[in-house]
């Protein structure tokens, strides 16, 4: 039986598991199995692989994309530029790392993307916002970070002013803020704001309409959540594990 899992903290709510799951049924798979590995530290990843030697592949979600790269072999060059893997592929005993959220982001976010959609701001610099700071690039999109704990070159929520808003049409949630159970919560921007110009893009996708994205269709903006690009990137995970 070829293993298969996710790996994160906590791990209440698994997108991941169940859509794999799901997928190995309808498929018709029955040598596959998906588990959750809900680690407390990232040095349990050892323990994880010796008790699961059938183990051929995993996803990772927060907090450890940043921390998995340590155990890779391999990995492909953007993971590489952005010191962020969410696929490992285990073959011949070599962890290699991929990043799928690339993809997932990619993919998600183009139908929604107008000529004015120049500059953006990333809300969070987790390892999510690696993968999004990669796809702007690509797109030619400026962007500033925001974070409740700034480094150089970075902005603090308090510093978010009516210009700042009203200039960066595409906003992206990479945060946890908002994920369920804390609903209620979004993240300290202006909302009031935005307008018929913007986009709001959360990756988050439990709820399917946070708080954040509730205040971008309050005042006019699109929005999307982060359902689609999470089903790309479980996609092109599973391209790679049976590539």
């Amino acid at each position: 039986m070829r293993t298969f899992g996710l790996v994160g903290f906590p791990l209440t709510h698994s997108f991941s598991q169940k859509y794999f799951s799901e997928k190995f049924v309808y498929a018709g798979i029955t040598d596959a199995e998906y588990k959750n590995f809900s680690i407390p530290s990232i040095n349990h990843m050892i323990e994880v692989m010796n008790q699961h030697p059938n183990l051929c592949g995993f996803n990772i979600t927060i907090p450890y994309k940043k921390q998995i790269i340590e155990f890779l072999h391999t990995a492909t060059p953007a993971v590489q530029q952005m010191g962020a893997c969410n696929c490992v592929l285990i073959k011949n005993k070599i962890i290699s790392g991929y990043n799928t959220d690339i993809v997932g982001f990619k993919q998600s976010l183009l139908p929604y993307l107008k000529p004015h959609h120049t500059k953006a701001l990333v809300l969070g610099t987790g390892g999510a916002a690696a993968a999004v700071e990669y796809v702007l690039n690509e797109l030619n999109i400026l962007y500033q970070f925001v974070s409740r704990t700034p480094k150089e070159k970075q902005l603090n929520y308090t510093q978010l002013t009516p210009a700042i808003i009203k200039e960066n049409t595409l906003i992206i949630n990479t945060s946890p803020v908002g994920q369920y159970p804390n609903i209620a919560d979004a993240p300290a921007i202006p909302y009031e704001y935005l307008g018929p110009d913007h986009h709001l893009f959360d990756l988050i996708y439990n709820p399917s309409q946070t708080t954040f994205l509730k205040y971008g269709q309050k005042y006019g903006s699109t929005f999307q959540n982060g359902y689609e690009m999470l089903v790309l990137q479980a996609e092109e995970s599973w391209r790679i594990w049976n590539s």
